[in-house]
């Protein structure tokens, strides 16, 4: 595979860092793989409103209902109960299936990683973060916006390896270089190989997810009855706003429910064109759609693990052009998180910008969204790092400006120090009056990993910058992310997995591969 072109003759050169820093810096990161949200989410409404939604979106369900365009997903809802027309292909569902399939949802799931200590769970205040997923385009400062390659999903894998702050893996691009018939068999495998965090899996018919199970199975070690009940991959079903639910992504709720596998069921309304202009409006119906959802996972299989996703912003209303991080996505998410915690459900939200380039509208939009994210009690966020254009371009650079958000927000959910040797009494005796605390025992014990140690941020003072060359955080990260492709080295795996993996490549696709479903 041939990666991005990284000439070292021009890449800058980054300030020596003071002794120790990398070790300090490396012993912190640890901490970022399991992460717990200490503080109380956010609510934008109150609770008899929270009720009021859940309840209008059980009337469209009952009273209107959801388009199914899959033929099994329909035989399924009306063996269970659900009244369904097959001349207009609606599905109504009343409130009670409803009631009895979130009576069966699990309030806990844990994703298992086929390395014990990657495993991720999605509960309580735990926040786990996967990068961009899907664009068609990758960028980056030397080889500008091009289709997404193979070479550049593999770099994607290898730079969510890297970064422990990213916990679980995603699809970085769509390798446009690869048929459709076996891009799922090399992203799998690329995922598999490269890293043993937790891996993404689409929903593109029966054929190619069961392709993908057997190699996320082949991977874990598992027996295919092992394998149903140890959630090891997730994927993202999305309906199609308003109240659709086509096949592919019917037939794939039905894949992952049987399979015992994690599914983030995620309406993606965006207030103003496929969802009422009123936020409260465009969750009410995504509401409805997500318990459509949820209710077909449990008939296919009680106990199925879904995910409360939600991906609600505005348009642009002169444009009609989609908009992220603004203030109605931040309190769309609050919402969200509110709606899930009232059915007791895991919650996934989402990182996202509209912002064509890695500049300064990139970065405050994916702030705005990623403390929304915070803020409203998300247990996963997606495209978390190295979302551009409204999600059609994944961005080398935005993916490192992005990590180096993480590492902060991170930093920010450690418990503070309050015991007595923390508050430092010694020290302030020590320095005195007018003195300073930088030779103080107190200071030298702990030196080396008191703050955190930044991955692209300069702070020299404009001398220091300018002598250097004067480098933006962009072009920073641009360093960061080719250093980190320079030194990567994939995790251990085992010879006889690995084998078994490229055998099973192999015979797909002299096989084909899957055609996806037409």
């Amino acid at each position: 595979m041939t990666e991005p072109s990284r000439d070292s003759t021009s890449r800058p050169r980054r300030r020596a860092a003071p002794a120790n820093s990398t070790s300090a810096a490396e012993s912190r990161s640890r901490h970022y793989r399991t992460l717990k949200n200490p503080f109380q989410p956010w609510r934008v409404f109150s609770d008899d409103r929270v009720e009021a939604l859940h309840h209008t979106a059980l009337g469209i369900l009952e009273v209107e209902g959801l388009k199914v365009l899959s033929a099994d997903a329909r035989a399924r809802f009306r063996a269970a109960g659900a009244a369904v027309d097959e001349s207009t292909q609606f599905v109504r569902i009343d409130r009670g299936l409803v009631a009895e399939s979130l009576a069966r949802a699990p309030r806990q799931i844990t994703l298992h990683s086929r390395n014990p200590a990657r495993h991720v769970a999605l509960d309580g205040t735990a926040i786990s973060f996967a990068p961009v997923s899907g664009p068609p385009h990758v960028m980056d400062l030397a080889g500008g916006r091009r289709n997404g390659t193979l070479a550049d999903y593999a770099n994607g894998v290898r730079l969510c390896q890297a970064f422990e702050v990213i916990q679980v893996l995603g699809a970085f691009t769509e390798p446009q270089d690869i048929p459709v018939e076996c891009r799922q068999l090399e992203m799998l495998h690329a995922q598999l190989t490269l890293s043993d965090k937790i891996p993404h899996t689409y929903c593109r018919g029966h054929a190619q997810v069961a392709d993908c199970f057997e190699q996320v199975r082949i991977a874990n070690g598992l027996s295919e009855a092992a394998f149903r009940d140890t959630a090891c991959t997730y994927t993202i079903i999305n309906t199609n706003s308003p109240r659709v639910l086509d096949a592919p992504m019917a037939d794939g709720i039905i894949d992952f429910a049987l399979a015992g596998q994690v599914q983030m069921i995620t309406p993606f309304t965006l207030a103003g064109a496929m969802a009422p202009v009123t936020i409260a409006g465009a969750l009410t119906l995504a509401h409805a759609e997500m318990l459509g959802g949820l209710v077909l996972a449990q008939i296919c299989r009680p106990g199925a693990p879904v995910v409360y996703g939600s991906f609600t912003s505005n348009v642009d209303m002169k444009s009609g052009s989609p908009a992220f991080g603004t203030p109605e996505y931040f309190k769309a998410q609050l919402g969200a998180g509110q709606m899930a915690r009232f059915l007791g459900l895991p919650w996934r939200s989402s990182n996202a910008t509209a912002s064509n380039a890695p500049d300064a509208q990139g970065a405050y939009e994916s702030q705005m969204s990623l403390f929304g994210a915070l803020c409203g009690g998300a247990n996963f966020v997606l495209h978390a790092a190295g979302w551009l254009e409204g999600g059609l371009s994944a961005s080398y650079e935005k993916f490192i400006l992005d990590v180096e958000q993480l590492q902060m927000l991170a930093e920010t959910l450690q418990p503070l120090g309050a015991t007595d040797a923390d508050f430092a009494l010694d020290a302030i005796v020590e320095a005195g009056p007018g003195g300073h605390f930088f030779g103080t025992q107190h200071t030298l014990a702990r030196y080396r990993d008191a703050f955190y140690s930044p991955l692209v941020s300069d702070w020299r003072n404009f001398g220091a910058w300018s002598e250097d060359g004067a480098k933006t955080a962009t072009e920073r990260a641009a360093t960061v992310w080719r250093s980190t492709l320079d030194s990567f080295t994939p995790p251990p795996l085992d010879p006889a997995i690995a084998e078994a993996l490229e055998a099973f490549r192999q015979r797909r696709i002299e096989a084909g591969g899957a055609p996806p479903p037409g």
